[in-house]
């Protein structure tokens, strides 16, 4: 199957689509660590196209993935055409994740890719890609290093391909989902050195579903201790104010077991926890 262009693309993007269909065409067999967001999607589409069925999908799933993404990652997957399996992974039960060190994404992915790993060798040791792309290179992402030592290609990457032009790119290729919202995984919503657990991440995610059915696709629910932090993308905001109603909002959150919640008035930005890391590896790059 080949996924046709409907809409334009500057001759940057073109070049760029061009050289990920030949890079992912000279790759024999390809298992792809599937999470369902843009990035991993556009890698799996790629590959369904020029591999057909020596090209699959693999998602993670753990209490780190909400449930509601994992039932996208199922109907993207389907929607690809792409063979698509899922493995359990028990990074809740390290030590190196669970106690929330500042490197805690490491220990995470050197477990997704021990699994990876196993399954790889099923289809003829097929080389494992990601959906790792330029802009995350340049941000603190300590399970690259681990993806790195167990020799996972990201093609995003290795091509220079940034978030934009992943969308663009995606967008004219017809995949729905082009403008979906970055959803880093529950975990990240955990300020470091506060421990992770399975309940944790089920309140997080649950809340966060909540607020999406609320008609706000773009959303984190931070957890400090007892308390549920809500950021927002700061021009909706207001808007969140005067359609939420409070009262249920406040009913919901205390069943999930939250003793108090707030409204991060500065809005919603991405890795908001890990801003002084990102501050600092910044500067030890330069």
């Amino acid at each position: 199957m080949f996924f046709s262009q409907l809409d334009s693309l500057t001759n940057s993007e073109l070049k760029q689509l061009k050289l990920l269909r030949e890079f992912i065409k000279d790759i024999d067999h390809a298992c792809v660590a599937f999470s369902g967001g843009v990035d991993s999607s556009l890698v799996a589409t790629i590959a369904q196209e020029q591999l057909g069925s020596k090209a699959f999908a693999v998602t993670g799933v753990s209490p780190s993935l909400a449930p509601y993404l994992l039932k996208q990652a199922r109907l993207q997957a389907a929607w690809i055409g792409i063979h698509h399996e899922e493995c359990l992974t028990n990074e809740i039960n390290e030590p190196n994740y669970f106690q929330n060190p500042e490197n805690r994404c490491f220990a995470c992915k050197q477990e997704l890719h021990k699994h990876l790993k196993q399954i790889s060798k099923r289809f003829h040791n097929a080389q494992v890609l990601d959906g790792v792309n330029f802009d995350d290179l340049h941000d603190f992402r300590p399970g690259i290093k681990a993806s790195n030592q167990a020799g996972v290609i990201s093609p995003l990457a290795e091509l220079a391909i940034d978030k934009k032009s992943i969308r663009s790119i995606s967008k004219s290729l017809g995949l729905p989902w082009w403008d979906k919202p970055a959803q880093p995984c529950l975990a990240s919503r955990i300020p470091f050195g506060e421990e992770i657990s399975s309940k944790r991440l089920e309140q997080i995610g649950l809340a966060e579903e909540w607020i999406i059915n609320q008609g706000f696709s773009k959303v984190r629910v931070r957890s400090q201790g007892l308390s549920a932090r809500i950021e927002l993308p700061a021009n909706e905001i207001d808007n969140f104010l005067k359609i939420i109603k409070r009262d249920k909002l406040i009913k919901y959150f205390f069943y999930l077991g939250f003793h108090s919640i707030s409204l991060d008035l500065e809005g919603l930005i991405s890795g908001k926890l890990t801003r002084d890391l990102n501050n600092d590896y910044l500067k030890n790059k330069l």
